[in-house]
């Protein structure tokens, strides 16, 4: 038998939370000052990774959060698409 794969949250549990900001922190400054296609290529990663953790995080938000993430999300990925238009 094939060992399974962790679940998202098992993985979530496996990781700091202080290198998590200081990875999302770092590809946003990067992402931002980056020019172009780059520097929106890598907003998009982190875009990608946001959406994960919002999809693993789903159930247990309140409708307040939901709100607040969607929001950030789509204000992340509208400067990501503005940089690479």
């Amino acid at each position: 038998m094939q060992p399974t794969q962790p679940s998202g949250t098992a993985r979530l549990r496996r990781i700091s939370p202080t290198a998590a900001f200081l990875v999302a922190l770092g590809l946003m400054v990067v992402g931002l000052f980056a020019p172009g296609i780059v520097g929106g290529a890598l907003l998009l990663l982190l875009a990608a990774g946001l959406v994960w953790l919002l999809r693993l995080t789903w159930p247990v938000l309140p409708a307040g959060g939901r709100l607040v993430r969607l929001l950030v999300l789509t204000l992340l990925v509208a400067v990501a698409l503005a940089k690479i238009f």
